[in-house]
């Protein structure tokens, strides 16, 4: 009997986790998790482990595993990454998040296996040249991202549609300009986690909360804007591209509504049926000149691709945020 696999990198991750969680909801498919859970008490382990995984592989075992079982793959979601983008160390950076990738890349196309990866908004710098995801080689090219995360994206981004140009690309393969998620599974992450999971234990606690000032005279204190976009509706976009082989390329993918962070810490406040309490403080030194200030997604090539699913409104993903999440005793999905 021919298994049915979907191969997830970094799949007991934050995002990687809600992928799983959605794909395993087919009984049809084995989802099969490659990733580190590392230390039992950080809880990596329990993004996945309220879900049926049909395998969990380490990464240096990947391809191993991979090519003894390449016949029953029939997506590779490739969300593993060094995510961090004040990370000090610029060869682990593209050794992670471009070297990988190509590899995957090049050995989904010889196999002809499909791909969907996760890019980034960081590739658009500080979005002087708006938000718009055309993936023509050109407009890729064009774009500077303002820290090595975003330029290790930018420069997959570009290396995949290159071999696409040559006609040496998987059949389906798609990358993914991920804004800001946010959304349960995020414990692990510690000071990556999303604003709204950082500031959480305050809000629920009845405490001030802390954003940065504003370092622009154009823009008021807490009005520096994000797409923020809910982890369901992440998932639910791979799900609908794993049912679509036919779309191929380089997508935002966000709410495609900015929204300031003094929006989102009210959300949370009004979730947790408090009023607001915001303080400013000054933005590290080391972060203002890489600071993006306005983040919205273009989904207009997305909707003409045929994703018609409406986006979760902040205040909606906030809400269920909290109250199925944040405020349970088991916060996991």
């Amino acid at each position: 009997m021919t298994r049915r696999i979907v191969f997830v990198t970094g799949g007991a991750g934050f995002i990687g986790s809600n992928i799983v969680a959605r794909l395993a909801e087919d009984r049809g498919l084995d989802v099969v998790v490659c990733d580190r859970l590392r230390d039992v008490e950080a809880g990596k382990w329990r993004n996945i482990a309220k879900h049926p995984v049909g395998d969990i592989v380490a990464p240096e075992d990947m391809f191993d595993w991979l090519e003894k079982r390449w016949r029953d793959v029939e997506l590779v979601v490739h969300m593993a990454a060094i995510s961090s983008t004040t990370e000090p160390d610029a060869d682990k950076i593209v050794r992670n998040n471009f070297e990988l990738s190509r590899d995957l890349f090049r050995w989904c196309a010889d196999r002809q296996r499909r791909l969907i990866y996760a890019s980034s908004a960081a590739t658009y710098g500080g979005g002087e040249g708006g938000f718009d995801d055309d993936n023509d080689y050109e407009a890729l090219a064009a774009l500077r991202p303002l820290n090595a995360y975003g330029w290790s994206k930018a420069l997959f981004d570009l290396f995949a549609v290159r071999q696409a140009l040559r006609d040496y690309a998987p059949p389906q393969w798609v990358g993914l300009k991920f804004f800001n998620v946010y959304g349960p599974n995020e414990e692990h992450k510690r000071s990556m986690k999303s604003v709204a999971s950082q500031i959480w234990p305050h809000v629920r606690e009845g405490h001030a909360v802390h954003l940065f000032k504003s370092h622009r005279e154009d823009v008021p204190d807490g009005g520096q804007m994000r797409d923020f976009v809910y982890v369901r509706d992440v998932a639910d976009v791979i799900a609908w591209l794993h049912a679509n082989p036919q779309v191929n390329g380089v997508y935002n993918l966000g709410s495609g509504k900015a929204r300031s962070f003094a929006d989102m810490a009210t959300a949370l406040f009004q979730a947790a049926g408090k009023a607001p309490n915001i303080e400013y403080g000054s933005m590290p030194p080391a972060i203002r000149d890489k600071y993006q200030y306005f983040t919205e997604a273009r989904l207009d090539r997305l909707r003409a691709a045929g994703y018609e699913a409406p986006m979760t409104p902040l205040e909606a993903g906030i809400g269920d945020y909290v109250t199925r999440y944040l405020s349970q005793a088991d916060p996991y999905r």
